[in-house]
């Protein structure tokens, strides 16, 4: 069976269970198809800028990981705890008035009036020259309604922010609609006096755990011995320094580089959502954020990952690192960082799926360091020969990621169950956590197209071509075209030239192709020209450059 990390016991008995399904017991607790690419940044940060503790022993809040010492020494069956805040009188402010009429429950609309009358109070809104307090209210919330992320369409508390501060980061809370009918409640304090009755806090519907397990993937890269590591690092050509390969300085340089995005906002922003969330006087984080029995934080548990992930959750630590100390906008940072953790989602399942799945030997030769390839087309599709390999190759990932949820390993984990569940769960594992999902991230991204009909196959957008020149190049620096195609598949596994792609056919289950006629990246060129990206110094040779390393690197 597939080891986790952490080295906890895994609920897989029976139908019910939380790692019940195959697609769990192989990828981790998890990956899920509804879970959008700003859910699964919001749920990382989330748990990066809560406070945490392992064991009961508790992490430094200054800092967004654990120290190494106690990452290197991770104590046998314990969880990683975390204790978000709800933020439930800043959700109140900025999106009651933008939700729908039928959400607003008499409870939240006396507890809105409440918190505004508290606002307007003399001792803490003081206003120079002439406007009304009114006024200024509806400003700072048109001003927080701009920083929503996710969940226009669903009840206020359920909505989210962009993680551009860290007092706007809040955690999963849902209105239980039911239970507040047949209570026939009304009053707010009676509501937050049982606050896990009449609201769900962390059932991980919207935040489906993606975020906490790549978090986990970051954790166990980290305590990855520096041997084992470097000897791989230097195997798979992914071009590292030597602080990214060395995972003391690699930790230190992740954690300072994390905490610096958000100094990249004002942080007049971040005391503005701190002032409006604690403005009541019996302010509701008291009642929500503090486990009554304890007198404790809420905390939550984390999931867990397959310990074998280290590999990839080594790449997905230096990119986020490059991503980080890129001299660009903040808001651009974040929709980078976005596309950073839906890329990881992709190759996580690539990866662990070729672990496992079967595949000839000449197959796994001509794959990347991760096990897969991924044969990029052209976004216009004019060249035919590579569009059909590029199909067949999104067919082939699919059956990759299909076969290895039916390892033998993973099957006899089910002798003793009903046949008609585990049918059920492989269903289920298919549509919401196995290839369908693979596809439904890539459509989102653009990395499959068309989004809807037959013919799949890769491409790259300006986006993603964007997040891959600023994720493999690090900030000020300049590689050659040809390194940064073969970045590209060390980091990818994209394949986009003629001797990659037609390799890439031999992964696939076809014959190796070696008549592509040449210019099989051409779109590349062009596209990485347009970008400002590319310096031709002759016909034969180009640099690609990553001009967003700022004056220190200039």
């Amino acid at each position: 069976m597939v080891e986790p990390f952490p080295s906890i016991e895994r609920e897989m008995s029976r139908k019910g269970d939380e790692d019940f399904n195959p697609a769990i017991q192989l990828f981790g607790r998890r990956f899920f198809n509804d879970q959008t690419t700003s859910e699964l940044l919001l749920e990382f940060m989330l748990v990066a800028t809560s406070s945490k503790r392992i064991r009961r022993r508790e992490v430094d809040q200054t800092m967004l990981l654990p120290d190494l010492d106690l990452l290197q020494s991770w104590p046998d069956d314990a969880r990683l705890e975390y204790a978000p805040k709800a933020r439930l009188n800043l959700k109140l402010f900025a999106f009651i008035n933008g939700s729908k009429l039928d959400t607003r429950h008499q409870a939240h609309k006396e507890h809105y009036r409440e918190l505004i009358d508290a606002l307007k109070s003399p001792n803490r809104l003081v206003i120079c020259g002439g406007l009304e307090p009114n006024d200024v209210l509806r400003t700072l919330e048109n001003l927080l309604m701009g920083f929503q992320s996710v969940g226009g369409d669903r009840t206020w508390c359920a909505q989210a922010f962009l993680p551009v501060a860290k007092n706007l980061i809040g955690a999963e809370t849902l209105w239980n609609e039911t239970e507040a009918k047949r209570d026939s409640v009304r009053d707010w304090s009676a509501v937050v006096d049982r606050f896990l009755h009449f609201f769900s806090f962390g059932r991980h519907r919207f935040l489906a755990r993606g975020g906490e397990l790549l978090y986990l993937q970051l954790c166990n890269a980290l305590r990855t011995g520096k041997g084992v590591g470097q000897a791989w690092l230097t195997s798979s050509g992914a071009g590292f320094s030597e602080e990214e390969g060395n995972p003391q300085t690699l930790h230190s340089a992740l954690n300072e580089s994390l905490l610096s995005i958000f100094s990249g906002s004002p942080a007049t922003i971040d005391d503005l959502a701190q002032f409006i969330d604690s403005c009541v006087e019996n302010t509701t984080s008291k009642k929500t954020d503090i486990d009554s029995k304890t007198d404790e934080p809420r905390f939550m548990s984390c999931g867990w990952c397959p310990a074998e992930s280290w590999r990839e959750g080594m790449l997905f630590a230096v990119e986020l690192l490059r991503l980080s100390r890129a001299a660009i906008d903040p808001i651009e940072r974040l929709e980078l960082l976005e596309i950073a953790c839906a890329m990881q989602v992709l190759r996580s399942l690539c990866a662990q799926a070729a672990r496992y799945a079967p595949r000839p030997e000449d197959a796994a030769a001509a794959a990347g360091p991760l096990g897969y390839v991924w044969a990029i087309s052209d976004p216009a599709g004019k060249h035919t020969a590579v569009k059909q390999i590029s199909r067949r190759n999104v067919n082939a990932v699919q059956r990759l990621i299909h076969d290895a949820l039916r390892h033998p390993e993973i099957q006899a984990a089910y002798a003793r169950c009903d046949p008609k569940d585990v049918d059920s769960a492989y269903a289920e594992a298919d549509r919401r956590y196995g290839h369908k999902l693979f596809l439904t991230v890539a459509k989102r991204l653009g990395l499959i197209t068309p989004r809807r009909g037959a013919g799949a196959r890769f491409v790259l957008n300006d986006r993603l071509l964007r997040y891959l020149v600023l994720s493999t190049i690090r900030p000020g620096e300049r590689v050659t075209y040809d390194s940064f195609k073969q970045l590209l598949f060390a980091h990818h596994g994209l394949a986009v030239d003629d001797q990659a792609v037609g390799q890439s056919c031999l992964w696939s289950g076809t014959s190796h192709l070696t008549t592509l006629g040449g210019k099989t990246d051409e779109w590349l060129l062009q596209m990485l020209d347009a970008s400002g990206v590319l310096v031709r110094l002759s016909d034969a040779c180009s640099l690609v450059t990553n001009p967003f390393g700022g004056d220190s690197s200039a």
